[in-house]
């Protein structure tokens, strides 16, 4: 009886001793997966510091495909502010009829009032118009010879923010204001406003087309590059693939510059962002002032930068591939 619990225990301890060591072979393999990554990334990162000329003309490449559509898209962001911020075009006037009641316009009032997309509405009497542009007309002299008031009563209106950038939505106010009885006319300039957001839609469109036509530059580039670095390094691949490295091992050290030649781009396109909003910005900050206006150039930001070096990493990591993966199988011994 003990002799056979002495036959069963033996198995069990060698299933638990082989488990463990089946783990313990896992977790060597991939650290010495990662320890490989982390030493042939650092040898990559070396050769391209070896050859400094190449390596900055291949990064500045990079970041000067990187930096127009970064520029680009700064500028259409900064002219958003415009179309976002017209607090004095979002002002409707609705000019009354002549000789309307009190009580009418007491009237049209409260019912504008129940209006859920109105802000705000302010009265301004015929005798109250004609005070204030005696007053900053310059001709009130002229004015004190007419026989009666030529203007009629006001209502100024200005609608909630949340429709003040949808144009379709402020045509729609207007058109239901202007069906209201007393109102003679109802004005707001919305012209500027749909050429802003059109040529705003144009600019997008144009920083996706050159952002997508020199990212194709930037791949062929990257391309170029790494398949000029396998042809110098020919005869180590074959000495490699020799003595039984594979396809995947002999890519790694060339996708790996691909990366560092995108991210060193994307990091100096970043900068370069940066610094020529620096410069403009005072001139823009000195022309707004002239014009009474607080705009300013909308900064491209920490996440802009980290955007950049990724998408710089990411378009080197594609070329290097692009060309690894083909001239790679092609070199046999």
């Amino acid at each position: 009886m003990s002799r056979h619990k002495h036959d069963t225990a033996v198995p069990q301890s060698s299933r638990r001793s082989g488990a463990v060591e089946s783990r313990r072979n896992l977790g060597s393999l991939l650290r010495a997966y990662f320890h490989n990554h982390q030493k042939i990334a650092a040898e990559s990162f070396a050769r391209i510091v070896a050859e400094p000329l190449q390596s900055v003309m291949t990064m500045l490449v990079v970041a000067i495909a990187l930096s127009l559509p970064a520029m680009l898209y700064v500028g259409v962001s900064s002219l958003q502010q415009l179309s976002g911020s017209w607090d004095s075009s979002a002002q409707m006037t609705l000019f009354l009829q002549k000789g309307a009641k009190d009580q009418a316009i007491k009237s049209l009032i409260t019912r504008l009032e129940s209006n859920d997309e109105l802000a705000e509405i302010q009265y301004i009497s015929p005798v109250q118009a004609l005070d204030a542009l005696q007053d900053s007309g310059g001709f009130g002299g002229a004015l004190t010879l007419l026989d009666e008031n030529p203007l009629p009563p006001v209502l100024l209106v200005v609608p909630i923010a949340d429709i003040e950038g949808d144009v379709p939505r402020v045509e729609l106010l207007v058109r239901t204001l202007s069906s209201q009885p007393l109102v003679d006319e109802v004005q707001l300039d919305m012209k500027w406003l749909q050429r802003m957001q059109q040529i705003l839609d144009i600019g997008r469109q144009i920083t996706l087309l050159l952002g997508g036509a020199l990212s194709l530059g930037v791949l062929l580039v990257v391309g170029n590059t790494i398949r000029l670095a396998i042809e110098n390094r020919r005869d180590e691949i074959l000495v490699v693939k020799l003595v039984g490295g594979t396809n995947s091992f002999v890519r790694r050290p060339f996708l790996y510059i691909g990366l560092w030649y995108g991210a060193c781009g994307g990091v100096i396109a970043g900068l370069g962002v940066l610094l020529a909003q620096f410069w403009l910005g005072a001139t823009v900050l000195r022309l707004a002032a002239l014009y009474q206006s607080d705009f300013t150039l909308k900064g491209l930001g920490f996440d802009g930068v980290l955007v950049l070096v990724a998408l710089g990493g990411a378009l080197g990591l594609v070329g290097a591939a692009l060309a690894v993966g083909r001239h790679i199988a092609q070199l046999e011994p």
